[in-house]
């Protein structure tokens, strides 16, 4: 097996954020995951915690930094997660199962992957949201890349393009997926969709 390429993604600790900006990310990231980043304004945060649009300004002086600190925290959350399936797991077959598993957790909450619902609206985010957004699906691909890669070398993944080619087929689909099962309020059809990825690869999902 090859080291962890989340090792190489992992970004490095931001300072730990204040309750009152942790409530405001919480509730922001909610809206963005369900209405999207167009969907919701500071007034929107300010009802549903009761305070002022004036104190949500203080913690985030423009929309545009919480969409920041919105992605950046999404990103360590993920890359987190993606750590703790290379110490559970060793066999790549069982980490991309897992992996899997990360989405479709959101998808049944009727939400969406939080960049994934983000770079549906990626013509109008400023540029730092941008960039923040390709870093998310950059991390992810690595990861891939680095799983396929093993399952290619064991025998137990068979593709002919290359894994790095194959590895945003994976993320795209799952994307597009979680997209499809939320507009049928059907998380089943991610599911099934997942399950036809994995068995391509010679992976059946349980």
């Amino acid at each position: 097996m090859t080291a962890s390429p989340t090792k190489k993604i992992s970004q490095q600790p931001a300072p730990p954020p204040t309750a009152a900006a942790t409530a405001i990310l919480d509730v922001a990231e909610q809206l963005a995951q369900t209405k999207g980043y167009n969907g919701f304004s500071y007034a929107d945060i300010a009802a549903q915690l009761g305070v002022t649009k004036a104190s949500l300004h203080y913690h985030f002086p423009s929309k545009a930094e919480l969409g920041c600190a919105l992605i950046g925290r999404y990103r360590r959350v993920f890359a987190a997660a993606l750590e703790a399936i290379d110490q559970s797991a060793e066999e790549p077959r069982k980490k991309l199962r897992l992996y899997v598993g990360l989405y479709d957790s959101v998808v049944r909450n009727d939400r969406m992957c939080l960049c994934g619902m983000l770079a549906a609206e990626y013509a109008t985010l400023p540029k730092p949201m941008q960039d923040g957004l390709r870093s998310f699906f950059e991390a992810n691909e690595l990861w891939l890349r680095g799983v396929l890669k093993d399952g290619a070398r064991a025998g137990t993944f068979i593709f002919k393009e290359s894994a790095n080619d194959r590895a945003r087929v994976l993320l795209g689909a799952l994307e597009g997926a979680m997209l499809v099962a939320r507009s049928y309020g059907d998380p089943g059809r991610f599911k099934s969709a997942a399950e036809c990825l994995l068995a391509d690869l010679g992976a059946p999902a349980r």
